[in-house]
């Protein structure tokens, strides 16, 4: 081995600084080194990044047996012995169901089998805390005490350091030589995780770690190296770029977490390999008056679609440092010429389908009724301009998952109904293949801070721009959130009602929010998303939260479907008045008050609602289920399904409430519509409401009620009485009158009624039990 002293090793202006910025594509020339005596290598590095147990080809992964074959297209044009396979992280975690279900044995065994050498450690390698990931992941795989392990690359992580010793948790770096005697190199690999790995999983998981500053790090060990005579030194970290645009890389400040690595790692690393964000790029940065001097920063983006390529011409005297001779992204999904699948891989990833497809019978509860897609009028094509069960189910599930105050699913992330095993009817048995059918995608989940005007933003952008394919994009919704809206409105202006357990939304408050990775980062034209505050990934796939879910809610009892509507629209006529009060006649049409039903698939609906202001109740309507036609123009339809057209007398009521509140007498649908209202004579008013909405199961949940009570128009004060199912229960209004508690479980099936009292005044609560 040929060592260099630092003057030789030196290069202009510090390459590090990111002075100025040059954007290459693939197989870009550097200026060649000077000649000398001692022999030049070409080392060549195919490096991937965020692979996340993606074993079968699909529209955005190339699979794992096609991925082999590429990697081995590099090795064979520019020599197996002058190769390294490397990746920067994320390797396993967040897969999909045929690696998921065998904790992801599968990609380990597809990735030894492709000849990976190295790679940095991602937030996902510690999904299930440091110790699985040292005593399972990376330790040697045994048919009796390691099943699911087996790795035969090296991880390593320069930043991850033991809690109570500050002594190195991981490998920090990794050499491997290349060449042999006078014409020998060494390269040096050094490994980073994203400093918000404790951000990303369960603390209790990495309890006994602590992730350090990655520049400081990595420079501690990257200098180690080149002092010992590593002729190479390359960065793996699990962190990149937030764009793929090479000069908009160069320029992020060095307050940004990818910024500060660019701009201030030591000139003795000589290429960065990034992850993290799932993007794609193949860039130089550095001084463009040193061309020689400029570091490559790459990244393949993700799920093995495609791969990295570097290749460096490497001093073995130690007299230059190295120049990278070309480099290129290499797109392993290819139709044009296309990979062959490596037959060895390709025998991993059958019987990885096999497992799982004999694994996925696996029961994880059982439901009440089957949860749906919504569907066009034709009751077969689905229809993702419409609500559905599905929504209602995925977006409680993260949310529950998440705790978090409200769960969004853009209706793209729902792949199929969950219909269960049903023979004879229901319940039925929903299995692992049927989750992971319906959540494909193995997005993670993302929690975020967003303002109640924010919250509105975010709906007013279901209306997709002008133009778009479906015009109409509705998200799921969690339990406990309803809003209105009026489909006739001007672009912007549509919703007019946001509620949250029975509150309104505060436009200025702050609120907890979930939603899968591809809606958080602005996917489906939904780019408020982006501006949440405190975005966090927590690494938890939304197939476990499903699976997690059925668990705690269909073990014991069937998980009942929630066929409550989360919006209802209301229009007005053009000559509607300012303002109603009591004696005035009220006309409005509302809509959306049905979900969509599936063909030879029974569902809930409300044949018809009431309607009630102030407490005081304007009778019942019937509901015309009618699904709404496909616009001939668009051959896309809008969630208005189930419709209604009022015209009736508002009675007398007391104060001024806040609008009409829209129940279903079936379902649970409790919306209420913003109308103006006249301050009514001096009465007390009391208003119930319930969280959650649908059916409750017996001994399992209480039920959340929220009380206001207004008497001349003002908040009351004292006491209300909630008496009904067992339940004999006297609570304290506070001083906006207001009360909130909780009462049951309750043990008694069927329909269940409590009334709420104050005074000769009150309010029915009326819900299922099963």
């Amino acid at each position: 081995m040929h060592s260099r002293s630092p003057s030789q090793r030196r290069r202009v202006a510090a390459i590090g600084v990111g002075l100025a910025v040059a954007a290459t594509s693939a197989s870009v020339v550097a200026t060649a080194p000077v000649a000398n005596a001692v022999p030049l290598v070409d080392v060549t590095i195919v490096a991937t990044n965020d692979f996340h147990g993606r074993l079968l080809p699909a529209r955005d992964a190339g699979g794992a047996a096609k991925l082999a074959t590429a990697v081995d297209s590099v090795r064979a044009q520019y020599g197996a012995e002058n190769t390294i396979f490397a990746a920067a992280g994320d390797l396993i975690g967040a897969s999909t169901f045929e690696s998921f279900i065998q904790q992801d044995k599968p990609t380990i065994d597809a990735l030894n089998a492709s000849g990976l050498d190295v790679s940095a450690v991602g937030n996902h390698e510690f999904d299930k805390g440091y110790a699985d990931l040292t005593d399972r992941v990376m330790a040697p795989f045994d048919a009796e005490t390691n099943p699911f392990g087996g790795a035969e690359w090296t991880y390593i992580g320069a930043n991850v350091k033991m809690r109570d010793s500050g002594e190195d948790a991981l490998d920090p770096t990794y050499v491997q030589t290349i060449g042999e005697g006078d014409a020998a190199v060494q390269v040096g690999f050094v490994g980073a995780v994203t400093e918000n790995l404790p951000e990303l999983v369960s603390p209790d998981g990495i309890a006994e770690i602590e992730v350090t500053d990655v520049v400081e790090a990595v420079n501690t060990e990257a200098d180690a190296l080149e002092a010992e005579g590593v002729d190479l030194v390359v960065l793996l970290v699990h962190e990149g770029a937030p764009t793929t645009d090479c000069a908009a890389i160069g320029a992020l400040g060095a307050d940004t977490d990818f910024g500060e690595i660019v701009k201030s790692v030591d000139s003795s690393v000589d290429a960065i390999v990034s992850g993290h964000t799932h993007l794609a790029y193949d860039c130089r940065l550095g001084s463009d008056e040193a061309p020689a001097t400029m570091r490559p920063v790459v990244s393949a983006g993700q799920y093995g679609f495609n791969l990295n390529r570097l290749t460096f011409t490497v001093d073995a005297g130690g007299l230059v440092p190295p120049v990278v001779e070309s480099s290129e992204i290499i797109n392993v999904a290819r139709t044009t010429d296309p990979f062959a699948e490596d037959p060895e891989v390709k025998a991993i990833v059958d019987d990885a389908v096999a497992v799982s497809t004999e694994l996925g019978a696996e029961p994880l509860g059982q439901i009440a009724g089957p949860f749906t897609r919504s569907r066009l009028a034709d009751g077969t094509t689905e229809n993702r301009g419409g609500e559905s069960t599905m929504g209602h189910l995925v977006a409680e599930a993260q949310r529950w998952a998440s705790d978090t105050q409200i769960g969004f699913i853009n209706p793209g992330g729902l792949r199929a109904d969950i219909l269960g095993l049903a023979e004879g009817g229901y319940p039925a048995t929903v299995t692992f293949k049927q989750a992971a059918d319906a959540q494909s995608f193995a997005n993670t989940l993302v929690k975020m801070q967003l303002t109640g005007a924010q919250i509105k933003a975010l709906l007013e952008e279901q209306w997709q721009p002008d133009g778009s394919s479906r015009p109409f994009y509705p998200l799921g919704l969690s339990e406990g959130f309803e809003w209105s809206y009026d489909p006739t409105a001007a672009r912007g202006e549509r919703v007019t009602g946001m509620y949250l357990d029975g509150e309104a939304i505060d436009p200025a408050a702050s609120y907890s929010v979930v939603a899968n990775s591809f809606l958080a980062s602005g996917g489906d034209n939904f780019s408020t998303f982006k501006e949440g505050t405190n975005p966090q990934d927590t690494g938890y796939a939304d197939l476990q939260a499903i699976v997690d879910y059925m668990a705690e809610f269909a073990d014991d009892a069937p998980l009942a479907v929630d066929y409550a509507q989360d919006s209802v629209g209301a229009t007005f006529p053009e000559a509607a008045p300012a303002s109603y009060g009591p004696g005035d006649t009220l006309e409005m049409t509302l809509s959306s008050l049905v979900l969509a039903p599936t063909n030879n698939i029974s569902m809930v609906q409300d044949d018809e609602v009431e309607l009630s202001v102030g407490g005081k109740s304007l009778g019942t309507f019937p509901v015309d289920p009618t699904v709404i036609a496909a616009n001939p123009e668009s051959g896309v339809v809008s969630d208005e399904s189930g419709t209604l057209a009022v015209s009736t007398t508002l009675p007398a009521y007391s104060g001024t409430p806040e609008g009409i509140l829209v129940t279903g007498t079936e379902t649970g649908t409790e919306i209420l519509v913003p109308v103006a209202l006249e301050e009514g004579a001096g009465e007390a008013a009391v208003t119930a409401k319930r969280n959650p909405k649908g059916p409750l199961k017996a001994g399992k949940k209480k039920l959340k009620v929220t009380v206001k009570v207004r008497l001349d128009g003002e908040p009351a004060s004292g006491e209300v009485t909630l008496v009904g199912a067992g339940v004999d229960k006297t609570v304290e209004l506070n001083d906006k009158g207001r009360a909130v508690t909780r009462i049951g479980p309750f043990e008694d099936k069927g329909t269940q009624v409590v009334t709420v009292s104050y005074g000769d005044a009150s309010d029915t609560l009326r819900f299922k039990v099963r």
